[in-house]
């Protein structure tokens, strides 16, 4: 049975870490308490063992007292000297004794009153039993008996005393004991909690990564479905588009032969047949002609734009200059009948497809010889420098890019227009004002695409244009692959 079973996968995940911390927080508790319990139990056994040490330096003294008593007591009933020999050894330990004893029970003011006591009571007992020692051997037995009688109280005292200090000190190795134990006890038992706590944390989360691996099998189940999908209707848009090519470069074959024909035959009606066409048939007949040429244009332009296409070898390492010279020659002629100005100082050198950057440079010139202001000469300045791909998106960070500047002095255009004048047929100007297809700027979109590129224009109405285009320098770590449009923004 499965806990949880409408979370989304982020509350999953992030309940899956709070459970892991959690169990690991149990887990480093009862670690500690381990700790704790050892420790303290240490200390308990510690105490009792420091209670033994106390009973039995406490017998120590009362033996040693035992001793002198036995030792008197022999010697007056013999008054052999060899009796006193325990009596003596006795006398020379116990001081050092009884201050041993004293330092034992340092921490206990009760048993500290108590070893004062005891010290009287022990020179009272060598007081009276150095009297004896001294007492004459003619000395009468009435005076033996009350020394002895004497000595036999006091030892007496003694003993009841040291029993008592014995007593206190049982009291308190019971207590330690049941204090150590009670604690084993909480200890176990919160140990235990934790235990339960710690498993049943550890089943929530085992719940929930068993979850979380069903969604993801789950996920990668339909991510392989999609996937064998995706790679179906990949096929079948190849083959499409291979279609749709070959339609498009035989359609447009197909359709420039009547285009010629009408070309061809309207040029001969003009050229042979004037007298017998008026002012209005010539006319219609102009109009047709002018029709059929921009169509032969548009039908070249959509063809230009058709053929560019993956080419992964014609990549090749040229010169953006020696492209451009050649470009410029190709437009000599519009350059010398508008008097335009071009400059073009140092280009780099790049990887990159001729006849592709031709075409973009011819398209990109052509606009700006085009889109001139009246009675002003076109100025056309282009400009290179080595830029980031980090500072334009969509282009890779870690590869140098040239951005390449060119910019005219013609009518410019406004920038909410920006967004269209990449498209395909779209046109911000009448065709009766300034000829062309409206294919161009989408060709040259489409190049740069190819290249993994980006481009964009920088223009205002009557103060000229800059378009700004920025290509990698090296095209070995770019997968090639089709050449989808980039994002068209204003910088």
């Amino acid at each position: 049975m499965r806990l949880f079973p409408n979370l989304s996968a982020e509350k999953i995940n992030r309940r899956i870490a709070l459970s892991f911390i959690l169990a690991i927080l149990l887990i480093s508790m009862g670690f500690a308490l381990s700790f704790y319990s050892y420790t303290q139990s240490q200390a308990a056994n510690e105490r009792i063992a420091h209670t033994f040490r106390v009973i039995n330096s406490l017998e120590d003294v009362f033996s040693m007292a035992k001793d002198i008593e036995s030792g008197t007591r022999g010697y007056m009933v013999i008054r052999d000297s060899l009796f006193l020999e325990p009596r003596n050894a006795a006398l020379v330990q116990l001081g050092p004794k009884l201050e041993q004893f004293r330092k034992l029970v340092a921490d206990n003011p009760q048993q500290q009153q108590a070893v004062d006591t005891l010290t009287k009571l022990i020179n009272a007992k060598i007081e009276i039993s150095d009297r004896q020692v001294r007492l004459s051997p003619e000395a009468d037995i009435s005076i033996r008996l009350a020394y002895l009688l004497t000595g036999k109280v006091r030892m007496d005292a003694i003993r009841q005393h040291v029993a008592h200090m014995t007593a206190i000190e049982q009291s308190f190795m019971l207590q330690r004991g049941d204090e150590a134990r009670q604690s084993f006890k909480n200890t176990l038992v919160i140990i235990f909690a934790l235990s339960l706590l710690t498993f049943a944390v550890l089943l929530i989360t085992y719940n929930l990564l068993d979850q979380e691996l069903h969604r993801r099998a789950k996920n990668e189940s339909r991510l392989r479905q999609y996937e064998s999908e995706l790679q179906a209707k990949i096929q079948q848009l190849e083959e499409s588009n291979q279609e749709l090519e070959r339609f498009a470069f035989v359609a447009s074959h197909d359709m420039q032969e009547p285009l010629r024909k009408i070309q061809t035959f309207g040029d001969l009606l003009n050229q042979q047949y004037p007298p017998q066409v008026d002012n209005n048939g010539r006319l219609y007949l102009n109009k047709m002609l002018t029709s059929a040429d921009r169509m032969s244009k548009l039908i070249r332009d959509l063809l230009s734009f058709s053929r560019l296409k993956n080419q992964p070898d014609a990549f090749q390492r040229i010169s953006i200059g020696d492209v451009l010279d050649r470009v410029l020659v190709d437009l000599e002629l519009p350059i010398k009948a508008t008097n335009a100005a071009i400059t073009a100082p140092e280009m780099p050198v790049l990887d990159a497809v001729p006849s592709q950057i031709e075409q973009l440079f011819t398209n990109l010139i052509s606009n700006a010889l085009k889109y001139t202001q009246a009675g002003v000469p076109p100025i056309v300045s282009i400009r290179a420098e080595r830029v980031s791909g980090s500072s334009y998106p969509g282009l890779q960070n870690n590869q140098p890019h040239y951005q390449l500047s060119i910019t005219d002095n013609g009518i410019g255009f406004n920038e909410k227009y920006l967004d269209r004048i990449f498209d395909v047929f779209q046109r911000l100007h009448a065709k009766a004002d300034y000829e062309g297809t409206g294919i161009g700027l989408a060709i040259c979109k489409r190049v740069v695409a190819y290249h993994h590129g980006y481009i964009t224009a920088r223009s205002q109405e009557g103060s000229g244009t800059t378009f700004i285009i920025v290509l990698p320098e090296n095209q070995t770590n770019t997968i090639i692959g089709d050449a989808d449009p980039v994002s068209i923004t204003t910088q």
